[in-house]
């Protein structure tokens, strides 16, 4: 089964394919448009199929999604043999949605996201003010930041909220809207706001053992500088500059285990072992599945010493090994043992690599529920903003837990 052929079976089972005449339309998986397959002939109008002229993922799509069983009966007249064929339509793989618990979780969102982020921010303690004007605490900026953003409304707005919290007894002192900005601003911040990321995602230690990596960009509010459009390249002319949230999840529940946050031009290899590596200090790592962009021995490597099995496909041009040869390097043994477990096994392998696609599912998550931009100005705020979404999405994947799965979140239970 070649690479096309797999993810045209992933399509045909997640995507939902419309015929209007002779034409099937196919959802693009990187975006919100649709293509026009004739299977027949065979046409594809994505960039695919019009450069190669053979069949693409979306054609096997089709082809998959049309596919059926032929029995064929046999009989005996007396000028020969008739054959008689039935068809079967093969019918498309659904999975089951547990309605009453998603609903539970959604009615019950808002209240319980409060009282985890209170109980998460409980934990982080203050260091010690020796001089400067007095300021809150860490547990009350931090809380007011996440809850900021979970908010999606404006500073302004978002008083009338927090004045709510307050009342409840989840902050000690209301702050004006202006020091919540300036605590977005804060660098100290920002590995206390990882923590809780790290901390958020304990609970579903027992029940997440397979996890992907990917990055995805958010946009900024600032535009790319003119300098840079009228010198070095005119077509980022009207683009926003973004920075880039590189990230790895569980793939059961969507749990972030592990962020950083770069700029939007920082490659993505690089940052696959810390990622990995911290994910490994919490969670007993089965498989971890990434993209052709994160093919390198190294992250192979990162994978192996952390007892896991790593699902990364290879990419054409390292199939017979010649970018190895040509800069006079040997092929690692792991390098071979995983090439030919690629190579000879790939229908179980996309069996498993395809577990992938559950962190694009996050990064929908979080773009569709907080927004797909950042409202903050300066790079640290945005850091720390981008942050704070990650940390929302967590607590809203363990309040849909607590419905569905029983869970009972815990926080900072080696501590207590």
């Amino acid at each position: 089964m070649s690479l096309r052929e797999a993810k045209g079976r992933e399509i045909a089972d997640r995507a939902r394919i419309v015929k209007e005449g002779n034409l099937y339309l196919v959802p693009s998986q990187s975006g919100r448009g649709r293509y026009k397959v004739r299977p027949d002939l065979p046409y594809c109008s994505c960039a695919d199929f019009d450069f190669r002229r053979q069949p693409c993922k979306h054609i096997y799509a089709v082809q998959i999604t049309v596919e059926k069983t032929e029995t064929t009966k046999t009989t005996v007249t007396e000028n020969g043999k008739t054959t008689t064929t039935e068809t079967t339509k093969v019918e498309r793989k659904t999975y089951r949605q547990e309605w009453p618990a998603y609903n539970k979780a959604q009615t019950n969102e808002k209240r319980l996201f409060l009282y985890l982020l209170h109980q998460l921010c409980q934990g982080v303690g203050s260091p010690a003010q020796v001089t400067g004007r007095p300021r809150l605490s860490f547990e009350d900026m931090l809380f007011a930041m996440a809850f900021k953003v979970y908010s999606t409304v404006s500073g302004r707005r978002f008083m009338t909220d927090l004045k709510d919290a307050q009342g409840k007894g989840y902050i000690s002192q209301l702050p004006c809207y202006n020091s919540i900005f300036n605590y977005f601003e804060s660098e100290s911040l920002t590995p206390y706001l990882q923590m809780l990321i790290e901390e958020s995602s304990l609970p579903l230690a027992a029940i997440e053992q397979d996890f992907a990596v990917d990055s995805s960009g958010l946009s900024t509010c600032r535009f790319v500088q003119w300098v840079q459009a009228k010198y070095f390249d005119s077509e980022i002319r009207e683009k926003k500059e973004w920075v880039k949230v590189h990230l790895c999840c569980g793939v059961k529940t969507n749990v972030v285990t592990s962020v950083e946050i770069t700029g939007r031009y920082d490659s993505d290899t690089v940052y696959f072992k810390p990622l990995v590596e911290r994910t490994a200090q919490n969670f007993v790592m089965n498989q971890v599945s990434a993209d052709k962009a994160y093919l390198s021995e190294k992250n192979l490597r990162t994978v192996v010493d952390n007892n896991a099995q790593p699902f990364i496909p290879f990419k054409s041009t390292s199939i017979d090994g010649n970018r190895y040869r040509m800069a006079g390097k040997r092929q690692s043994a792991l390098w071979k043992q995983m090439y030919h477990y690629f190579s000879y096994n790939q229908e179980k392998f996309m069996q498993s690599y395809h577990k992938r696609s559950n962190v694009e599912t996050t990064f929908h998550m979080i773009k569709s529920k907080f927004g797909d931009a950042l409202r903050s100005k300066t790079r640290r705020a945005q850091i720390n903003e981008a942050l704070c979404k990650v940390l929302c999405h967590n607590i809203c994947c363990l309040i849909q837990a607590m419905y569905e799965l029983g869970l009972k979140p815990k926080f900072y239970a080696e501590a207590a």
